[in-house]
């Protein structure tokens, strides 16, 4: 049975993303479908484009409207389809046989956060982000670029109840990681042997309770007191080395 579904694909114009790291990765994933590439003759020239693939050559203006201001295109944008529906438990599936991390993000919804944690997550070899559907950006350029390639390669689940996906990653033999400064145990000490679910919450608000009530423990960074607390992304890419490197 399929679990953690989403609530559906999201709503308005297609997602454009520039800038060459950007585009070529999403080129080079067979689950994602470009529609259309905008770009400059020496742009498109340094790409390998399918011949079926509509290309429009743009000048770096015309394309600097397409996109976010001052935006660095690198004199190409991509018009792509968002990629399919990844299922929870489909996931804890392949993943059964390994002890990759999971991160779960609790209505992080900072496009840059998000898409800096993904490259965190392809470098420490994560299984998946997991976000609830509702309190989580949409694929963008913006994201897209800020992954610089992971939104193609880390399956993202987004679930409609937080709490349930906590609950079904239990059942599946993980340990349930609140990342929480005001609290006393350190994460080094909360790790343990078992595979691990990192949970993670927005800047300023944090985790909230009833994500830290589905959690198996709460623990902290130990950094320094002249210091309140790390942005999100930056605390998940250090969550993921002590996992990784345990």
């Amino acid at each position: 049975m399929k679990r953690g579904h989403r609530t559906g694909k999201p709503k308005g114009a297609f997602p454009r993303f520039y800038g060459r790291h950007a585009i070529t990765a999403a080129l080079a994933n067979p689950n994602r479908i470009v529609r259309k590439i905008w770009g400059t003759r020496e742009a498109i020239g340094a790409l390998d484009l399918p011949p079926v693939l509509p290309i429009v050559y743009s000048d770096v203006a015309d394309m600097g409207r397409m996109v976010p201001s001052d935006a660095p295109h690198q004199g190409i944008v991509a018009e792509v389809e968002p990629l399919d529906d990844v299922w929870l438990g489909d996931v804890l599936e392949q993943g059964r046989d390994d002890r990759r991390p999971i991160l779960v993000l609790d209505q992080v919804t900072d496009p840059h956060n998000v898409g800096a944690i993904l490259r965190s997550a392809a470098a420490f070899d994560a299984l998946c982000i997991v976000t609830q559907d509702r309190h989580a950006p949409p694929e963008s350029g913006v994201l897209a670029r800020a992954a610089s390639g992971a939104l193609e390669t880390v399956p993202w689940v987004r679930v409609v109840n937080l709490a349930r996906a906590l609950e079904e990653i239990a059942e599946a033999g993980y340990w349930r990681i609140g990342l929480d400064g005001d609290c006393d145990t350190v994460l080094a000490d909360a790790i343990g042997e078992s595979r691990v679910a990192l949970v993670l919450g927005a800047e300023g608000e944090g985790l909230r309770h009833n994500t830290m009530a589905h959690c198996d423990i709460i623990a902290k960074l130990p950094i320094s007191p002249r210091m309140e607390s790390l942005n999100v992304s930056n605390a998940a890419a250090i969550a993921l080395y002590a996992a990784t490197s345990r």
